[in-house]
């Protein structure tokens, strides 16, 4: 009996022994997960950017045209803005005549081949039906939309008097666009926004780390900078404002 009371209990103190480490292994497991999530949550992204850049704009055809994922696509959009710029720009090209132009031009090589290929007897040309597609269509729209709503919201708070910071980002981001546009035409500017968006993203993917960790360095020094001029000067005129009208006001 004696010999059988240990034996159960050498039993039992193997069976604890299994489950103690079971559940320090799996304590083990969940602190190296967390500690792992910790680093992600650690990693520094431009805008605060929690997504793939392709996610980012929007995913789909029109993400894989921006970030050259199909290169004859990308490359013949980019051409073509190109060369519209060049048409309307350089060369002073009328967009009405430029159109009315082509399409006298194609139409008639298309409706002379036609005619021909009868007395030929050979088949006539194949012309593909042109359609935009409306999966790619919504995804666009979509994007606008979530972007568009973005800024007015930014604004209404700006507007508000909440966002002291994005007040001060959105007046110097408008000064610096009326800079530019006083120095080229609206054309020029849309080509210029064209290029940087065929270009930027695709070199930010490429070498997102690298640019990463610049703009962090970058943030906390303008972050430095920021409440510096917060402490000498924005603090000393927000406190000479009278706040007790507007308060009056919203009762």
């Amino acid at each position: 009996m004696a010999e059988e009371h240990k034996h159960e209990e050498s039993i039992m103190e193997k069976i604890a022994e299994k489950i103690h480490g079971h559940d320090n292994s799996s304590s083990s497991d969940s602190d190296d997960e967390k500690k792992a999530s910790s680093i992600k949550t650690k990693i520094f992204r431009l805008f605060g950017r929690e997504k793939p850049v392709h996610k980012v704009f929007g995913g789909g055809k029109p993400a894989d045209i921006f970030l050259w994922r199909n290169k004859k696509v990308s490359g013949g959009v980019l051409g073509a803005a190109t060369l519209s710029w060049i048409l309307f720009e350089l060369l002073q090209y009328n967009l009405l005549t430029l159109f009315g132009h082509v399409s006298i031009l194609a139409l008639a090589v298309l409706f002379l081949w036609s005619s021909a290929t009868t007395f030929i007897h050979k088949k006539p040309p194949h012309i593909p039906e042109v359609h935009i597609p409306e999966e790619v269509a919504l995804q666009l729209a979509s994007g606008l939309r979530i972007e568009i709503n973005r800024g007015f919201t930014i604004l209404r708070n700006i507007a508000l008097g909440r966002e002291l910071k994005k007040f001060l980002m959105v007046v110097a981001g408008l000064w610096v666009l009326s800079k530019v546009g006083s120095s080229c035409n609206f054309l020029t500017l849309i080509y210029i926004a064209t290029v940087l968006l065929f270009t930027v993203p695709v070199f930010y993917e490429k070498y997102e780390d690298k640019v990463d960790h610049f703009g962090e360095k970058a943030m906390k020094e303008i972050k430095k900078q920021y409440a510096v001029l917060d402490e000498k000067v924005l603090s000393k005129v927000m406190s000479k404002i009278p706040r007790g009208a507007f308060n009056k006001k919203k009762d």
